[in-house]
């Protein structure tokens, strides 16, 4: 039994770089400056987000292991008892970076795998997927409890149908049969061995303010469940918010507590929990349709206000 205090966020989204070494076609260019978190910042973001967010993700934009202290940054967690979670392109994986995912501070690693096929698409997959493969296994043998997960977020776009190739390689690896029928609005994730799986999901356009307002209405997890950091200390109230269009302070200024029990923090909070979205991003995002259920069921509890 787990009896630690529960914490008031699942996750802190924190981008320690927005600089990657591949250029997906689902993950747009980051129109910021290019950067990366510096130590001291990080720190500071680490030590504040401790007693309010159960679990770190090192990823917002950007690569996490192209970042040069990648393993310091993970100490940083380890010294303030924050689960560590990942997403990689894997391209990087190897010796320090290695050694670091495997340390126990670590709770997860995702394998963005249908990166692959996104940037090279006549390359042969074998050779991407061996250097997962080794670290999985090491994974499995030092680090049982360490989740895995091998990550074809790609389903509905044009290169979703190398996605037997990879899970081809992965049932011969792993000496398994994998169920290839996915429903991701039922289940999206099949178990491999151990703490490994594939995660399937569709693809999704990342929001932007010039483009369409798609409905007034929705809520979503952002600033219930979840937050982010960008490089610059900029606070954003979710992890889409890839050029901080909806910035609700800065560490530099005021602590996570102070910024997150703001006037804008709170109007958005407000307006998620009667079905309302008062913020111009949230009404161009295409993922908020994800909670459309739950929207309606807050819009006829609460008739249309405006949120003050």
């Amino acid at each position: 039994m787990d009896d630690r205090p529960a914490k008031p966020y699942d996750k802190i989204y924190v981008e320690i770089g927005n600089v990657c070494n591949l250029q997906c076609d689902f993950c747009p260019p980051v129109e910021r400056g290019a950067g990366r978190m510096k130590r001291e910042l990080f720190e500071t973001v680490i030590a504040q987000a401790a007693p309010l967010a159960a679990r770190v993700c090192l990823h917002l934009m950007g690569e996490p292991l192209a970042h040069p202290e990648f393993g310091e940054l993970v100490d940083v967690c380890a010294a303030h008892g924050v689960p560590v979670e990942i997403a990689t392109n894997g391209t990087l994986l190897g010796g320090a970076r290695s050694e670091a995912l495997l340390r126990p501070i670590v709770a997860q690693v995702n394998f963005s795998v249908h990166s692959f096929a996104a940037n090279f698409p006549g390359r042969d997959v074998g050779p991407y997927l061996a250097e997962i493969f080794r670290f999985t296994r090491r994974a499995l043998a030092e680090r049982p409890d360490l989740y895995v997960n091998y990550r074809l977020w790609n389903l509905g776009g044009s290169d979703a149908e190398r996605n037997a190739e990879v899970i081809a390689r992965v049932e011969r690896e792993f000496g398994v049969v994998v169920d290839r029928g996915v429903d991701v609005r039922r289940r999206k994730s099949r178990r491999v061995t151990g703490r490994l799986s594939l995660h399937f999901d569709t693809r999704f356009d990342w929001p932007r303010l010039d483009g369409p307002e798609l409905s007034p209405r929705g809520t979503c997890r952002a600033l219930s469940a979840q937050f982010g950091v960008l490089t610059d200390g900029t606070v954003t109230a979710c992890c889409l918010d890839k050029e901080g269009a909806t910035p609700l302070g800065n560490v530099h200024e005021q602590t996570l507590a102070q910024i997150l029990d703001g006037e804008r923090a709170r109007r958005m909070r407000r307006g998620f929990a009667q079905g309302l979205l008062v913020e111009d991003l949230c009404r161009r995002c295409s993922f908020i349709t994800r909670f459309d259920g739950r929207a309606r069921r807050l819009s006829r509890a609460r008739p249309a206000a405006a949120v003050t």
